[in-house]
């Protein structure tokens, strides 16, 4: 450990100050010892009004990109409505996710290099910019395109807030900073479906996307005022090639879980060759990152059991989470025949679950300094939820519906922020910025892949559905058998046998897409029973010490070698 921690003070750390730990961050008498080799540290936060002005702005960063996943939910049939193309609807939300997902790694390493004030201010701007043009988008290809930049966007905010906090927060009291990260979450699934159903109803679904303009000005602002500035007067190597690999083997992956069995079969020469594209990529990515100088996403994480676990859960997690949670406003408006601000009212009891579970669980964890009973009590209740909606037809009950989405979401808020947590918790400073990035790049490339294959079950379904039960039975003039041009409007203007016939099968289709979540939800539960705990500590500046050859001092080796 001596040698290994001589290592690490040759290498510039942008942050290592603490509300509790000042004087040891400046005389480099904690846990991560003062840079050297032309890194700056910046001034330390000797109160907690200072510390929670920053969390204002780390706040507010994560609450433009979440709001983003959830505002668009209840916006979306009027977007079909709009603009066409209901068969590529959950590329709406995929290509956020996807952008997001495959720029994580990247703003985890350029954080840990650079600094993270400057890349969190580059991440606000981009985001902006993707909310102004999507907002004018024409066609549903433009849209899709935009929500891209968008989601470049918004995964530098969430992973530069999640890091940062990390800089200036010892491991056991992040339990409750992070249940606020959380929360933020939550308060934004709340108020997006209902900004979204709002905007529609009363303005315009672009404002879903203009909302995000001022919101993101108040951001700029109080970050250029809380953060402090860092920089680094050594230069870097960036792994160009890795992050290019990872991205095409990323995308190439997607796209196939996507366009199987809608656009092309799934034996056809197109899906095949994104599959072998896919596989070639992603070994190609191995190589280079083993000999790599700074490699993007370092392979000797891996071999830190409480990363490899977090991120095998965060996959299964975010795969059920985000491919179900994405069609239950789908439901309320064709099936319940709500309007979209209804929808998003009706949307409240899942997001007041993982509110409630997120600061309960994040207090808990600070109070106990032990996290593994959550996710593992988590994904149990996760995989009940998905159950219970799996019983979802045009007569279940308001308590029924109420119920299992209530239970949906105490179950995800105990997950998500406790396996980031888990991981810093797991390794060095030096790599607290890419080890994070990579935690959640799982997660989020899990809900990338889980909304490609659960809208590419549901399209398949519903066109079975429709020809099924309208076969040889002539559809109003403009009305599509696959249900591709259908939005909520025109199906409740639609005859009563055709729209009951409709809104049954979009019923029948969603059974289908709970029902196949369950089984994945619990792969998670059993993976999370398998996660490390290691006590958290007390310092700033990445794992508390362990005793010669114990498990903990044995990860920890692994990442310093």
């Amino acid at each position: 450990m001596t040698q290994a921690r001589s290592a690490e003070s040759a290498e510039p750390v942008d942050s290592v100050d603490s509300v509790d730990s000042v004087e040891s961050a400046r005389t480099g008498a904690g846990t991560s010892p003062a840079p050297r080799g032309g890194a700056v540290i910046p001034s330390p936060v000797s109160d907690q009004r200072r510390l929670w002005l920053i969390m204002g702005a780390l706040l507010l960063g994560i609450l433009l990109a979440s709001l983003d996943q959830t505002i668009v939910s209840t916006a979306l049939p009027t977007i079909v409505g709009d603009l066409g193309g209901a068969t590529h609807l959950s590329w709406v939300v995929t290509a956020y996710l996807l952008a997001s997902t495959v720029s994580t790694p990247v703003w985890g390493k350029l954080g840990d290099l650079y600094g993270r004030k400057i890349l969190f201010q580059v991440a606000i701007v981009i985001f902006l910019v993707g909310s102004m043009i999507a907002g004018a988008s024409t066609s549903m290809g433009q849209l899709i395109a935009f929500r891209a930049i968008q989601g470049l966007g918004g995964g530098g905010l969430i992973i530069s807030a999640m890091t940062i906090i990390s800089d200036l927060v010892p491991p056991r009291d992040r339990g409750r900073y992070q249940g606020l990260f959380g929360a933020t979450f939550g308060v934004s699934s709340v108020v997006g479906p209902l900004l979204g159903g709002l905007f529609v109803d009363h303005l315009s679904w672009r404002w879903v996307f203009y909302v995000n303009l001022p919101v993101g000005a108040v951001a700029l602002v109080v970050t250029a005022l809380a953060l402090p500035a860092t920089r680094n007067r050594i230069r870097h190597v960036i792994d160009y090639l890795g992050t290019v690999l990872l991205a095409m083997a990323t995308t190439s992956l997607v796209l196939l879980t996507s366009l199987g069995g809608t656009t092309y079969a799934w034996g056809s020469p197109e899906i095949i060759g994104m599959g072998v594209a896919g596989v070639v990529l992603l070994v190609g990515f191995v190589f280079v990152e083993r000999v790599a100088v700074e490699p993007v996403l370092p392979l000797t994480l891996f071999r830190v059991r409480v990363f490899s676990v977090a991120g095998a859960v965060g996959f299964v997690v975010g795969f059920a989470m985000f491919g179900a949670i994405v069609f239950l406003p789908l439901f309320l408006q064709v099936v319940k025949g709500v309007d979209p601000t209804d929808s998003g009212l009706q949307m409240l009891p899942v997001m007041g679950g993982l509110l409630l579970s997120s600061i309960i669980s994040g207090r808990l964890i600070s109070r106990w300094g032990r996290y593994k009973i959550f996710p593992v009590v988590g994904t149990a209740m996760m995989s009940i939820g998905l159950f219970l909606l799996s019983f979802i037809s045009p007569d279940i009950s308001t308590l029924q519906l109420t119920l299992s989405m209530f239970v949906l979401g105490v179950g995800i808020g105990a997950v998500l922020q406790v396996l980031v947590m888990a991981v810093q918790n797991a390794v060095d400073y030096r790599q607290m910025g890419v080890a994070t990035s990579g935690a959640t790049f799982f997660r989020s490339i899990g809900g990338s892949f889980g909304t490609a294959v659960f809208g590419a079950i549901f399209a398949n379904q519903l066109r079975g559905n429709l020809a099924e039960r309208f076969a040889g039975i002539p559809l109003p003039s403009g009305l599509s058998a696959s249900g591709s041009n259908l939005s909520p409007q025109v199906l409740h203007r639609l005859p009563p046998t055709i729209r009951d016939g409709f809104v049954q099968a979009f019923s029948d289709a969603m059974q289908t897409v709970f029902l196949v979540a369950v089984p994945i939800g619990l792969c998670a539960f059993a993976l999370a029973w398998l996660l490390p705990e290691i006590r958290l500590g007390n310092t700033v500046g990445g794992p508390r010490p362990a005793a010669p050859g114990s498990a903990k001092a044995d990860e920890t080796a692994e990442v310093l070698k």
